[in-house]
């Protein structure tokens, strides 16, 4: 069965509307330029804005929470991206062992390349491998169709040779976005995964206040986000992740949730 075509979010389809809108205006009434101008500038404003909110939904759909039956069955996505990291996922994946849980790893594509045999052991160990990308730059968000495609293409050919496993979920590079994301996404059968809740750990140096940001009001149908690549550490040295997940996993243990990878949601 063929796939439903591509379609604008309402948002879009308002902010086209409005250029339309705003030509007639200015055809009709030409000294009504300024305000058109204004209105029009306003309205790529909001554009940009919801691009760099990752939990927003008006540019397209965007995964933030798991769907309702796997909420209501306690089950938790844990997403961790930036990797694979030669030094930090063997360690990830260890903890994940000793707990029993599985997660989602958002792999950009260059370091999967680097390290095959790491990637082939994630998913052998039972997790699942997304799309983070394959050369993860800073301003992928400024990118138009063609880039976007080549970008997430060339990280689903670098995933797919080492591990065998396509993905099926993309995230950006820290979430970020444009109008020109969505259409891309739908062509290749890709859905957008963004999160609940993130701990910044990346940036804070301090595990209490990452797993603080993670666990408060931690509930069923939670997405969350952490990082094995780029991750920031302790005053020792130690990657924060190492110490937040097992805390995390005890405080789902103990509330009564499981952990799933998001392929396993339908």
């Amino acid at each position: 069965m063929s796939r439903a075509r591509w379609r604008p979010s309402p948002f879009l389809l308002a902010s086209g509307a409005w250029h339309l809108g705003a030509a007639s205006w200015c055809a009709l009434q030409p000294a009504a330029w300024p305000l058109a101008l204004a209105g029009l500038v306003a309205n790529h404003a909001a554009i940009t804005a919801a691009g760099l909110l990752p939990r927003c939904g008006l540019l397209g759909p965007t995964l933030t929470r798991l769907p309702a039956p796997a909420a209501a069955a306690g089950q938790i996505a844990i997403t961790i991206d930036d990797g694979p990291d030669p030094e930090v996922t063997p360690q990830v994946l260890a903890i994940l062992a000793e707990y029993g849980a599985v997660a989602s790893f958002f792999c950009i594509g260059q370091r999967v390349a680097a390290a095959p045999d790491l990637a082939r052991a994630i998913v052998a160990a039972g997790h699942a491998i997304e799309n983070h990308g394959q050369c993860h730059h800073t301003f992928n968000s400024l990118n138009g169709p063609a880039a976007w495609r080549r970008e997430i293409l060339d990280a689903q050919a670098s995933i797919e040779a080492a591990t065998g496993q396509r993905p099926r979920f993309y995230r950006p590079t820290a979430g970020l976005r444009n109008p020109f994301l969505d259409p891309v996404l739908h062509a290749l059968d890709l859905r957008l995964a963004s999160w609940t809740r993130r701990g910044f750990d990346t940036r804070s140096t301090d595990p209490r206040q990452v797993f603080q940001a993670l666990s408060r009001e931690l509930a069923g149908g939670d997405i969350l986000l952490l990082h094995d690549g780029h991750a920031a550490r302790t005053a020792s040295g130690r990657p924060i992740i190492l110490d937040v997940l097992p805390r995390l996993l005890d405080t789902m243990a103990a509330s009564g949730l499981s952990a799933t990878t998001l392929r396993s949601i339908p």
